[in-house]
């Protein structure tokens, strides 16, 4: 590996191959790194033919470098500036929650009285119903 690249410094490189995981850069004649598809931009890069293609000229920052294994890897976001985040949204109060459903059935009658059960209304209903239906 040539003894000028070092960690952290920034280098111009050549786009020489993509793959679905990432790009390799040709930082001189014979070395090359791997930019991968997580250090291409900030964001999510849901296809990295969408921001490189072979030929392009771009910036790079060497992140490590394995002697032993022979790569170097690159980032190209680590070269540009962050996008500002928007500021965040206050978050909306919770939806209040609705009471749970009383065990049993209930009716409402507009005497005095409130919620009844059904069954202790079930004969005043009756009662209610025999008498209209003896005024008809």
């Amino acid at each position: 590996m040539s003894e000028k690249i070092q960690v952290g410094s920034v280098l111009t490189g050549k786009v020489t191959g993509i793959q679905p995981y990432g790009a390799f850069v040709a930082l001189d004649e014979k070395t090359q790194g791997l930019v991968h598809i997580s250090e291409v931009t900030h964001g999510f890069v849901k296809d990295i033919n969408d921001h490189l293609k072979v030929g392009d000229d771009v910036n790079v920052k060497v992140l490590s470098i394995d002697e032993a294994a022979g790569k170097i890897g690159l980032s190209i976001r680590a070269t540009e500036e962050a996008p500002e985040r928007p500021a965040a949204q206050p978050k909306k109060p919770a939806a209040k929650k609705r009471p749970a459903a009383p065990k049993q059935m209930t009716s409402y009658t507009e005497s005095t009285e409130g919620f009844n059960t059904l069954k202790d209304k079930l004969q005043e209903w009756i009662d209610q119903s025999q008498r209209e239906e003896v005024k008809k």
